[in-house]
């Protein structure tokens, strides 16, 4: 079962593990969307070679990975009968937008982003496991 993740719980333990928290979420994320979206022709990396790509890249790959990724969700909500609104447009909009107001933006994307993902990971319960128990 995919289980739900809390974003407060996220921000807090990021700051307090200086990122590290980060990566290993951004794992376990990445690998959970690539089961529930399985067979819908797209596929997310493996969050460790975002990280490194993003470093190479000074963090422009890490916004194509968040569009990519935003879009990847919203794509297959009907799937699981959600209707997502947030594109990974909006995201990317809020992510880059949120640079010029104290970061806050960006925080208000990953929010949406794990909010999404949350909805997707609880629809694929049910449909897989017939509950909506998580871990």
């Amino acid at each position: 079962m995919m289980k739900q993740r809390d974003f407060v719980k996220f921000v807090l333990l990021n700051i307090i593990t200086c990122g590290i928290y980060g990566i290993f979420f951004w794992m376990d994320f990445t690998n959970d969307i690539n089961r529930a979206c399985d067979g819908d022709g797209d596929s997310t990396p493996e969050y460790l070679l975002v990280f490194i790509l993003g470093i190479v890249t000074c963090g422009i790959y890490y916004f194509y990975w968040i569009y990519k990724l935003g879009n990847r969700i919203q794509n297959n909500g009907p799937r699981y009968g959600l209707n997502i609104s947030e594109s990974g447009t909006t995201l990317l909009l809020w992510y880059v937008i949120g640079f010029c107001v104290c970061g806050i933006g960006s925080y208000v994307a990953l929010y949406y982003l794990i909010k999404n993902g949350n909805y997707i990971f609880d629809s694929y319960n049910r449909a897989v496991y017939g509950n909506t128990q998580t871990m």
